[in-house]
């Protein structure tokens, strides 16, 4: 697959005169694929710009679907706020971050995330924003653990999984390829790969450590733990 992957041209964009505005791509033996801005694999959105908006934005969506459906219980006062936190991290938190741990996040992304969640957490809480109630207050309430924490401990536990990988494993070759030819003017995207290095600049973890992936579960946990209890 990955060799097909680094063969593949499309016709419409080698051709000067399709470069632009065509619909479909020849992959031969007489199939063509719609050409999309956007679409759905595997319960993530991929988007042709390469970031990780559109997912982002799709799994909060997705995530208040789920709290909406849950908002009896969740706000119930014969239920307490540590289960209500137990309902909240397993049906609501788990489904805004499903496939989270390939996304190539920016400041916006987590903003967005920390937004939605925390008023979420209000809301189970019953206290409003004029409270002025810290959210770590309100998540030590609930019993949960910051979703963009969530967040990285997932990329990073995908990350270790991947490099365990053999070196012919085509997931590894992806998170080594680099698309040939020239970039756009600007400032190039932020890669996953640059993200996944910066969590690892920060937890101070090496490549190292993955090859043991019990040592590499146990630091991610105790970084966590530091984490929490530190602030």
């Amino acid at each position: 697959m990955y060799e097909v992957m680094r063969s593949f041209i499309c016709r419409g964009c080698s051709n000067p005169v399709m470069s632009t505005g065509h619909t479909s791509v020849d992959i031969g033996a007489s199939a063509n694929l719609e050409v999309v801005d956007k679409f759905c694999y595997l319960g993530d959105m991929l988007s042709v710009d390469g970031d990780a908006d559109a997912a982002v934005e799709a799994r909060i969506q997705i995530g208040w679907n789920k709290f909406r459906q849950l908002v009896p219980l969740l706000t119930s006062r014969d239920i307490s706020l540590i289960r209500r936190g137990r309902l909240y991290s397993s049906c609501v938190q788990s489904s805004m971050l499903h496939r989270s741990e390939t996304w190539p996040v920016r400041k916006e992304n987590k903003m967005a995330l920390q937004r939605a969640e925390m008023r979420m957490v209000r809301w189970m809480c019953n206290v409003k924003v004029k409270h002025r109630v810290p959210s770590k207050e309100l998540r030590e309430r609930l019993g949960i653990d910051d979703i963009i924490l969530i967040l990285q401990q997932n990329r990073l536990l995908w990350y270790g999984h991947v490099l365990r990988k053999e070196d012919t494993d085509w997931v590894k070759k992806c998170m080594e390829y680099e698309v040939e030819g020239s970039r756009p003017r600007g400032r190039p995207k932020r890669t996953w790969k640059e993200v996944v290095q910066k969590d690892c600049q920060e937890r101070n973890f090496n490549k190292e450590d993955a090859m043991d992936r019990g040592r590499w579960k146990k630091a991610d946990i105790d970084w966590m733990m530091i984490r929490m209890v530190g602030g």
